[in-house]
Parts: structure tokens; sequence; C-alpha cells
């Protein structure tokens, strides 16, 4: 028997613990530009599952994507996928910029063809260095923990089960296997920030600090992510417990932890209507203030016209036409 090269062997084990826990029955879709990671991801999948679909979007923003979308389609087909789909989609009004709206758009499209096509699991490429990228780009930003948490393994229906493999292996299992992938131009485009984390950042702290860095990155990102989930658990108990028949109970809010009563209040401006990509760290700060810093201080006013207030011994939203 001939040995399995092993970049093979590494996506393939990736995706197998990826899904050990779905029936073998069940459909999983991947998602496949034709890119290195997600040719290589499919390969892998088809390889372990007796059913399984592939779907591809096409975001229309490069001369060409039809083209493309449908060489990715044919692929899948004669490699067996079925059911094939073609997601044709527009970022045109979406907030964010060109990559923010053009992820927003791939994962409704990917969301309502497993809706409708009934799968149990969406598969997406992203890989190890895609996640030390994520971190990276978190801390720039100034991000919490939820943003230095990286991708999450998953979310929902959508699966990233290759986040502990290298990138390189992706290039080298595909190489072994025969397959062509598609280089997309936004990978090596200055323009965009992760492409110059990818091209400049992420070299320059391997050169500095050796190759281990990538997988320490990720490695941050699954260890902020664990100590992220226990944090929310106990928010949301909190958060029940806050609550006072005005709004939350100012004495409540007092007893708990920094770091539980950010997210206390993060999730109160959320069920109030503030939302979650415009509620920012100024806001929750603001709003602590109200509770451990109390010096007679005005409302804070949160995105959507939302403006609470310090009431006494509560935490309250107020109409602000009727701010004193």
């Amino acid at each position: 028997m001939a040995r399995i090269p092993p970049p093979v062997a590494a996506v393939r084990t990736a995706v197998r613990r990826g899904l050990a826990d779905l029936p073998a029955d069940a459909l999983v879709l991947v998602a496949c530009s034709g890119g290195a990671d997600s040719l290589a991801l499919a390969s892998a999948t088809r390889f372990l599952r007796g059913r399984a679909g592939l779907v591809t979007v096409d975001h229309g923003l490069q001369e060409g994507s039809d083209r493309r979308a449908r060489s990715v389609a044919a692929w899948a087909r004669g490699a067996g996928f079925d059911p094939v789909r073609i997601e044709t989609v527009s970022v045109a009004g979406l907030p964010g910029g060109p990559e923010a709206a053009a992820r927003t758009a791939r994962y409704t499209a990917l969301g309502s063809a497993a809706s409708e096509l009934g799968a149990a699991a969406v598969l997406l490429g992203h890989t190890r260095d895609d996640q030390a990228e994520t971190v990276l780009l978190a801390l720039a930003r100034g991000a919490g923990p939820r943003g230095l948490a990286g991708m999450p393994a998953r979310r929902g229906l959508l699966r990233r089960p290759m986040l502990d493999v290298a990138r390189a292996d992706t290039r080298k299992a595909c190489a072994a296997l025969g397959l062509a992938p598609w280089e997309d131009p936004h990978n090596t485009d200055p323009a965009y920030a992760r492409s110059r984390v990818r091209a400049s950042a992420l070299p320059a702290l391997v050169a500095a600090l050796g190759p281990a860095v990538l997988a320490n990155l990720a490695r941050t990102a699954a260890l902020v992510a664990a100590d992220t989930t226990a944090l929310d658990e106990l928010a949301v108990t909190a958060l029940e417990a806050s609550r006072s028949a005005a709004g939350l109970s100012i004495p409540s809010l007092t007893a708990l932890s920094p770091a539980v009563r950010g997210r206390v209040l993060h999730s109160w401006a959320r069920e109030l209507g503030a939302p979650g990509g415009a509620l920012a760290y100024k806001h929750v700060v603001a709003m602590t203030a109200l509770v451990s810093e109390w010096h007679g201080q005005g409302p804070v006013h949160l995105p959507a016209g939302i403006v609470v207030a310090r009431r006494c011994d509560d935490l309250v939203r107020v109409v602000p036409a009727h701010i004193k």
C-alpha cells in the first residue's frame, strides 16, 4: 500500500476529527473557492464522507469570477460531490469595507444553502495561518478577548476543522493529489490589511521569533476562546440575577467582577437594541462608569439612539426627550 503523503494525512486527520460527532449519512457541505486551503479541505472531505456537497460563492468582485465558480463546480461534480451549488451574491449596500461586506454576503449564502439542503454542517477552509493573522489584526485594533479568541472552530452550522493545519500543508496536499489551486489576487493586494499582515507582518515575526510563532498565536486564540466562553456563561447568570423592575440593579452590578460586569452591560445593551457591530468598548466603559464611578454624570448614548442613565439604585433606559 502506497504511503499517504504527510500533508494529505494531516488534512484528512483534521477533517476526520472535526466531523467525528456527525452521523455517517449526514450531509456535509464544503465551502470551496478553489484556493489551496478549501480545495485540500474538499478533497479530504470527499475521501472521508460518503455524502458530501460543495458550495462555491461568486462575489462578482473580480473579472472572470463566474468562470472560476463554474470551474470549481465542474471539478466538484467530477469528484463525486452531490449536491454542487454556485451561489451568486452581491455586496452592494452591505456594511463595512469590501472584505467585511463579502464575508457577510458569503456567510448568508452558505447559511441559506445549508438550510435549503438540510446540511448538518458547512466546512470552511481556514488554517492555522489564518488564525494567526486574525489574532494579529485583533491586537492591532485593540480588540478584547473576543477578538483575540480568533475564529471559532464551530459556530452554528459552520465548522473550521483545519485551524491546527498549516497553510503550507494544504498547498503540499494539493500538489501531492495533483490538484491545481486558484490563486486569489486579493490575497496579495496590499490594499487589504490581512494581505499586508500575510506578506509582511507575519514573515517578520517568524524571522525574529522563529516559525513556532504561528502555532503559538493560534494556540493563544484557543486558550482565550475557552476563557471567554466560561466568562460568557457566568455573565448570562449574572445578567438574570441583576435584573430589576426598572432595568439593572446597581448594587448587583457593583458586586460583580469587572470582566463579568462588562459582559453583562454589553449583553443588556444588545437586548435594548444596540447593534453588536456598532457597540464599542467606549460604550461599555461609559456604562460601567455609571455603576462604579458615579459622580452625578449624565446619561450614556449608545448606538441606534439608545440612551441609558442611572436612576437611584438602577441602570435604566430613558427616552431622550425626557432626559433631565
